[in-house]
């Protein structure tokens, strides 16, 4: 069986300078109580990889608005004025990717994968910087695989084995980013007791490794 913690116990996993993956997509399935956690200590330099910013001051943009990210690694950021005005005044680095080249880098670390080749960022700032590829008379940029110390991911359903599964869009990035990282911790909405069907498995336990009972926070 998975371990069940706490959201303050979950802060004893982190550390300064990490890089962290936070599941979610702007309001959408976003693990909110283990980032409360962290606003409360001195924990700072993480490099945040994930969908988007949010919103200043919510879930995601709270790590934004107290200086806890050096790095973001998104696909977009315009939805959180602040990392618009913080990367403006050079207090932050932005890295955009398009947002179907960060899935599949994602995905390619967890498959073990070493890179995607995409025609996406052909002839634009994408494309700075990295290796071109020809496959059948067709450039490609090498993208390299996307990888955490820590993903901490949000799920509607979780079984004691830590088997998740999702209601609706909360799929998002928080399928993904569990196969991506060293140590991962997902806040579930509802814990339960029975095993979940094979049937209802998105994410299999295997993946998870620890759990955090979020109660009915709204998170879909």
């Amino acid at each position: 069986m998975v371990k069940i913690i706490t959201p303050h116990e979950a802060v004893q996993f982190f550390s300064n300078n990490q890089t962290i993956m936070i599941g979610g997509f702007l309001n959408c399935g976003v693990p909110e109580l283990v980032i409360d956690e962290l606003i409360k200590t001195s924990l700072s330099g993480f490099t945040l990889i994930s969908n988007d910013t949010g919103e200043a001051y919510k879930n995601r943009g709270k790590l934004i608005c107290t200086g806890k990210i050096k790095k973001a690694i998104v696909s977009h950021i315009g939805t959180n004025s602040e990392t618009v005005r913080l990367y403006n005044e050079g207090k932050i680095e932005v890295d955009l990717q398009p947002q179907g080249s960060l899935a599949e880098r994602i995905r390619a670390d967890g498959a073990g994968l070493g890179g995607i080749l995409t025609p996406v960022g052909i002839g634009t700032e994408i494309e700075k910087g990295k290796q071109k590829i020809m496959v059948n008379n067709k450039q490609y940029l090498l993208e390299t695989p996307l990888h955490a110390d820590i993903a901490l991911v949000y799920a509607t359903y979780a079984d004691k084995f830590g088997n998740l599964a999702f209601h609706g869009s909360t799929r998002n990035f928080n399928v993904l980013m569990p196969m991506a990282a060293d140590v991962v911790i997902v806040e579930a909405e509802h814990l339960i007791d029975e095993p979940l069907s094979p049937d209802e498995v998105v994410v299999p336990g295997i993946f998870v490794d620890y759990l955090i009972d979020g109660g009915a926070n709204g998170a879909d």
